[in-house]
């Protein structure tokens, strides 16, 4: 299945559905542009964001518009925001497996984990 992510909104508990997100590779301090989408009503990619045949061992960059997204459900943020831009760095290190990145957010904090 390769690379997905979904994103979990913790305040208003729901999908993240309508968020902008961009995905690069990278490379010590480069970073490269891979897509830009937007979550679905499920607060997910539509489809894999890397399929098995096209994901390759790696780094790589996940940056969710968290301040964009929580002010578009109307929600007063400070200026600026606690979270503006939530940036994961990860490693896939065995292409031929699926690696999940699972994003749960709100305003104020966000954790993720290596999902299935």
């Amino acid at each position: 299945m390769g690379l997905s992510t979904h994103v979990l909104d913790t305040m208003h508990g729901s999908p993240a559905a309508g968020m902008g997100v961009s995905l690069f590779t990278t490379e010590g301090d480069s970073a490269t542009l891979v897509r830009r989408f937007v979550l679905n009503a499920d607060g997910r990619s539509d489809g894999p964001l890397y399929d098995n045949n096209s994901l390759r061992p790696g780094t790589y960059r996940l940056v969710f518009e968290v301040a964009d997204y929580f002010r578009g459900r109307g929600v007063d943020l400070p200026q600026p925001p606690f979270l503006d831009k939530v940036t994961l760095d990860f490693g896939i290190a065995h292409a031929d497996q699926h690696y999940h990145v699972p994003l749960l957010v709100s305003p104020w904090s966000h954790s993720t984990y290596r999902g299935s």
